[in-house]
């Protein structure tokens, strides 16, 4: 593409940009305006709210700040001052004063330190020592790393990262097709929000007023279920289409090489078994549990760098560093849970979801044809919304009406995690698709191949649709979600 080619896309992007902003003030005025002054009913304005939350995101409002400032105009119109003045007194630390929330903090921390200290590079490359073998093993190798790394990171960026920089630029060099390449890359980051720990599903629990502990355990079945959809189709594709990914020699790799790699996964092991056993086992609560695991991950990651002749000022640049990222990435997630507070109040006062509940009673909706609706709705949303937007969001207009027709809260919030993370794939906004071909375009991880945009969606595409024919029999099957909480209920 030529100099004058890019400034002409360039320019074109800015006009739409500047269109898709007017566009959207204008029905940003429209709306709070009959807020307002409209004398509309209840219900309506609680419409309106959702309305404008959705439009405040498009013109590139923040989606904490989004929130709350139409939750706060909606307040107004429902109730007066008096409860804006109430809300804006006591909700930052209604919203946040919370034990169980204070696990956030740990898990970005650990999932910070784990990438940046190379923890995570050992897990493909023990993958793929064990798993090469196989119809399109590399790829195989890929997925199943990125479920270990899920398992003890839950950094759906720090995953993709960290594998894409490694995985891409060996499964290229082994003759794959980049369809695959690019597209196991960026479905291994998926499994970073739906196996525990995940930040999504504590955001969740806190917003739906859940046990956290128990929905990180609804999260384990699921998680794992997916990374072996994922690695079942990635057999059958390299099977019914051998050109996409040729069989790999690994007749250089000896047994003794697959059982020393073993070595370099251990601390990522142990992190899972104290996150994940420590749970089930009723030893930790989720807090609890993300101490020990961060703390676990610190020791191991200043290991790591010490074993790889790193200096102590190096070590204390990583840490600084991971420090920093976790503050930012803490602050950025409670803004969005009091954005979501206030939401829910406003929802609340304006009976959407008494409204909805009510409508769904009577168009006779049962549990089944409900969730078959959200799935193509989610799969709408996911095209131009933000994942954590697109949940908290929904969660206050929602759950009422699926609680009505007997969805289980601990199973939904699975559900639209899986979803939400199908949006990560899906264009336009699709952010891991994107930050996938990002890696893809640095020379030493394609080669020297070009590899389009268009290139990388195709390759997700099999991967989006895997993942919802799990949700399909999440749906049909739901105890796969809830009998590992029961279970440690019961415990």
């Amino acid at each position: 593409m030529s100099a004058m080619d890019t400034l002409t896309s360039v320019n074109r992007m800015q006009k739409v940009g500047v269109t898709v902003f007017v566009v959207g003030l204008v029905v940003a005025l429209v709306a709070s305006g009959a807020m307002l002054w409209g004398d509309l009913p209840k219900q309506v304005i609680g419409i309106l709210i959702v309305v404008l939350s959705i439009v405040l995101l498009l013109m590139g409002i923040p989606v904490g700040v989004a929130m709350f400032g139409a939750a706060l105009l909606g307040l107004y119109a429902l109730s007066g001052l008096r409860v804006v003045t109430s809300t804006m007194e006591g909700v930052a630390y209604d919203a946040t004063a919370s034990w169980s929330l204070s696990v956030i903090p740990m898990f970005i921390l650990m999932g910070m330190v784990m990438w940046k200290t190379g923890l995570t590079t050992s897990a493909f490359e023990a993958a793929r020592r064990w798993l090469g073998w196989m119809p399109g093993g590399l790829a195989v190798a890929t997925n199943f790393a990125g479920a270990a790394l899920a398992a003890s990171s839950g950094s759906t960026i720090g995953i993709t990262y960290a594998l894409g920089r490694v995985s891409i630029p060996e499964m290229l060099k082994s003759g794959y097709h980049p369809q695959l390449a690019v597209g196991s890359v960026a479905a291994a980051g998926t499994l970073g929000q739906i196996i525990p720990p995940s930040l999504l599903l504590v955001v969740y629990a806190g917003a739906a007023s859940l046990p956290v502990g128990q929905q990180l355990l609804a999260g384990v079945i699921p998680g794992l279920m997916l990374a072996v959809a994922f690695g079942v189709m990635i057999v059958l594709q390299a099977m019914l289409r051998p050109e996409m990914a040729p069989r790999v020699d690994m007749s250089a790799v000896t047994w003794g090489m697959r059982l020393r790699s073993l070595v370099g996964v251990l601390p990522i092991g142990i992190v899972i078994l104290i996150v994940i056993g420590g749970l089930f086992a009723g030893i930790f609560t989720a807090t609890e549990a993300g101490v020990f695991g961060m703390i676990a991950a610190v020791i191991f990651g200043v290991l790591h760098q010490l074993a790889a002749r790193a200096s102590w000022s190096e070590i204390g640049h990583m840490i600084r560093e991971s420090l920093i990222g976790t503050l930012t990435g803490t602050a950025s997630v409670f803004l969005l849970i009091v954005g979501v507070a206030v939401l829910t109040r406003a929802m609340a006062l304006s009976q959407v979801p008494n409204f909805i509940a009510t409508e769904v009673a009577e168009l006779g909706l049962g549990r089944v044809e409900l969730l078959l609706i959200l799935i193509v709705a989610y799969l709408i949303l996911g095209m131009f919304m933000d994942t954590l937007a697109m949940m908290l969001l929904t969660i206050p207009v929602l759950m009422q009406p699926l609680i009505s027709v007997g969805v289980d809260p601990l199973w939904f919030g699975v559900f639209l995690v899986v979803m939400a993370e199908v949006g990560l794939l899906t264009p336009p906004l699709g952010i891991l698709t994107f930050i996938v071909h990002r890696i893809a375009q640095d020379p030493q991880a394609n080669l020297g191949r070009e590899i389009s945009l268009g290139t990388v969606f195709l390759g997700v595409l099999p991967f989006a649709l895997t993942a919802i024919v799990v949700i399909l029999l999440l749906i049909a099957f739901p105890g796969i979600v809830t009998w590992l909480p029961e279970g440690s209920a019961g415990q």
